[in-house]
């Protein structure tokens, strides 16, 4: 009972740190995804043809690589974080990079009709994005967004390359320490758990959106 206490307890330690990063990076990166996608969409040069570098720096390196460039790299030209802002700072990049892209086909999905519609009611082009055509886009979107989000609660287990203590490294020292399999099997359960809880979410997400057509 002792060795269950003790193990279960690293594992919510763990835990809680994983579902820290989760939430950090989700917050942060999905409304800078929408103006990632804006600036990818922007009619001027400038702005577009950064938007498309910045996505393809992101999209095109490791995440891994990228964690040990802010964390361990940076600081050689004087600029350093603690080791969560360092993880928060490239789960953030790199994930708004792919929300971007996402938000991007979302947009360019809608019908131009929509825009004209929107027009003649009077509305501001703010508005007409944020009650119109945002909307329909997270609609059709919802589906990428899910996998992503999945996605990314796994890749939070790349964090142990700058010595913080998420969920799986927790089983691995567990592991490691006892000689035993079953704290990594307990891992597995506590993946498996949170996905599930995010699969039911985003249908909820799916069902509530399915009015717009």
């Amino acid at each position: 009972m002792n060795y269950v206490g003790t193990l279960m307890y690293s594992m919510l330690v763990g835990l809680a740190t994983t579902i820290e990063i989760f939430l950090l990076t989700l917050v942060l990166s999905i409304p800078l995804g929408i103006v990632v996608a804006l600036a990818r969409l922007s009619k001027i040069q400038f702005i577009n043809l950064t938007a498309q570098f910045y996505i393809w720096i992101m999209r095109g390196t490791p995440l891994l690589l990228q964690l040990i460039f802010i964390f361990f790299g940076l600081p050689l030209i004087g600029l350093t974080f603690d080791r969560l802002t360092a993880a928060i700072l490239a789960f953030v990049l790199n994930y708004c990079a792919y929300f971007g892209e996402i938000f991007r086909s979302g947009i360019q999905s809608i019908d131009n009709a929509q825009y004209e519609a929107a027009e003649v009611l009077g509305l501001t082009p703010v508005k007409t994005f944020l009650r119109i055509i945002l909307p329909q886009a997270i609609k059709r979107i919802l589906p990428a967004i899910s996998n992503e989000v999945i996605t990314l609660i796994k890749d939070t287990s790349l964090v142990y390359v700058v010595g913080i203590g998420e969920l799986l490294r927790a089983g691995k020292i567990a592991s490691n320490r006892d000689a035993t399999l079953l704290p990594l099997f307990v891992v597995g359960l506590f993946y498996l758990i949170l996905t599930a809880v995010l699969t039911k979410t985003f249908k909820g997400f799916e069902e509530k959106f399915s009015y717009y057509r």
